[in-house]
C-alpha cells in the first residue's frame, strides 16, 4: 500500500490535505547532494500541484542510527529548501517558519513536511 506516495528510489513525496511530505532515504555528509537529488526527483517523477504563494512552514527531520553524522543542520536546510523551491513554493523567502531537527531513528533518512500557513499565522 503506497498511501499516495510518488517515487520509487531514494526520494518519495505525497500531498495530502494541503500538506506536502517528502522522504529521502539515507544520509550523506555532503548537503549539496540533497539539492541535486531533489531536483532530479521533481524533474523526473513529481506530477503534484504547482508551487504555491504565501507563507509556508517547513519541518526537516534528520533521523540517524547510532552517532549522528558530522553535518551542519543549517546546510541540510539550505539544500532541501533549494531543492523544493519552484515545486512546492516559488521562493524560499516564503518560508515563515523553519524547524530543523536531528534525532535517533529506526533508519537513516530525511523527512520534510511543508504546510501553507493561513494569513496571519506566521507571527
Amino acid at each position: 500500500m503506497d498511501q499516495g506516495w510518488t517515487g520509487s528510489g531514494k526520494v518519495r513525496a505525497r500531498e495530502r490535505g494541503g500538506v506536502f511530505e517528502l522522504t529521502v532515504d539515507g544520509l550523506t555528509t555532503q548537503p549539496k547532494y540533497y539539492k541535486v537529488l531533489l531536483y532530479e526527483f521533481f524533474r523526473k517523477d513529481w506530477r503534484g500541484s504547482r508551487p504555491g504563494w504565501g507563507d509556508h512552514s517547513v519541518e526537516i527531520v534528520m533521523e540517524h542510527i547510532g552517532e549522528p553524522p558530522h553535518i551542519d543542520l543549517d546546510n541540510i536546510a539550505k539544500a532541501v529548501l533549494d531543492g523544493v523551491k519552484k515545486h512546492v513554493f516559488h521562493d524560499d523567502a516564503q518560508v515563515a517558519r523553519l524547524l530543523v531537527e536531528r534525532r535517533e531513528g529506526e533508519r537513516e533518512r530525511l523527512t520534510v513536511t511543508i504546510r501553507k500557513l493561513d494569513q496571519g499565522a506566521a507571527g
